[in-house]
């Protein structure tokens, strides 16, 4: 079956003009800008922030575009990847008629999306072993299911999914497939990007919040086919990325020897972590992870959070969340902050 991506945009957003600014119906050399109603003697501060930033942040997206060896046309970068999640809501899904699928225990934001939208979320719980359910995912799929996200590697339990898997579901699935890869520079799973050509209906997430070390700016990225990207552009707000935070991101697109420092130090850590953490008692399970953190199940998993949080050490009590019973998510920190944490765990289990 061919793929038709108009039959799933909303009518009203195939019908809309999207707003015009002054720096879309421009192009060319200009000195004098009296276009926009801006502040033409500058701003207080030592930076210009007076006139209003690229709307389509065309140098920024040049920069990621030969990071990611991706071309320019397929690349939407919002106010942090929950921008683009809104966005295919916003877009292609019908309030109070149309459904989306997840698969618990995922990253949050899906469902908070879908309930901002008016839009039913139908659950698919992981496996056991934290992997897609592919006969129970071919059950709740049904005509006004628009969009499918798969978050890989997964939060909170720090997983891969199985890539064989995905695959299944961009082959079978005629909607939208999000895969969330946040986290996929810690793994060891490629990424998706290389596959855009072969799959329309493939949208991907990226994020600069997590290895680029870059989550104050809250900036991230979507990929997909032009298509796809195109209505994005079309339904954003018009400045959705400030010139600071565009500025500051092609600044540190330019030190990628850091963050590839930075990132095997994490995984080093965790090694570290995880080892120690084995030692204790009072550990039950630790998960296998891809992610810039691990899962852990622990005896009295509450009482453990509320004794770190006393003690000024803050992780993520998901010991309510459905398949992580007892457990706490713990980010990987520095080699001081880990050392730090193993200590205060020592001193409980004693």
């Amino acid at each position: 079956m061919e793929f038709n991506l108009d039959r799933l945009v909303r009518e009203n957003i195939k019908r809309m003009t999207p707003y015009s600014s002054a720096r879309h119906e421009f192009s060319g050399a200009a000195t004098i800008f009296l276009d926009a109603n801006e502040n033409s003697f500058g701003s207080p501060l030592p930076q210009n922030y007076n006139r209003y930033p690229d709307p389509l942040q065309l140098s920024l997206k040049e920069k990621i575009s030969n990071i990611k060896g991706i071309p320019v046309q397929n690349i939407f970068l919002g106010n942090g990847s929950d921008e683009a999640i809104d966005l295919m809501f916003r877009i292609f899904c019908e309030p109070g008629k149309d459904n989306i699928i997840i698969f618990p225990p995922t990253y949050g934001m899906y469902e908070v999306c879908a309930e901002v939208n008016n839009v039913e979320v139908k659950k698919v719980p992981l496996t056991s072993g934290f992997q897609l359910d592919l006969d129970a995912i071919e059950a709740s799929v049904d005509e006004n299911t628009k969009l499918i996200f798969v978050c890989s590697p997964n939060n909170p339990t720090g997983n891969s999914i199985n890539r064989g898997d995905i695959e299944v579901l961009l082959n079978s699935f005629d909607g939208i497939l999000v895969i969330d890869e946040a986290y996929i520079n810690y793994a060891r799973q490629k990424t998706f990007i290389p596959e855009l050509t072969e799959y329309p209906n493939l949208v991907i997430l990226q994020t600069l919040s997590k290895a680029w070390g870059l989550a104050g700016l809250r900036l991230g990225m979507a990929f997909a086919g032009q298509p796809v990207i195109n209505y994005m552009n079309k339904v954003k707000y018009p400045y959705n990325i400030n010139t600071a935070t565009q500025q500051l991101a092609l600044e540190a697109l330019g030190n990628i020897s850091s963050v590839n420092n930075w990132t095997k130090t994490t995984v080093d850590q965790k090694e570290f972590l995880q080892a120690e953490l084995f030692k204790l008692p009072i550990t039950q399970t630790i998960y296998p992870s891809d992610a810039n953190f691990i899962l852990v199940q622990l005896t009295g998993a509450k009482k453990i959070y509320e004794y770190l949080s006393a003690k000024g050490i803050i992780v993520r009590d998901r010991s309510k969340v459905i398949l992580c019973d007892d457990c706490l998510r713990i980010t990987i920190g520095t080699p001081e902050e880990n050392k730090q944490l193993i200590e205060a765990l020592k001193q409980y289990a004693a």
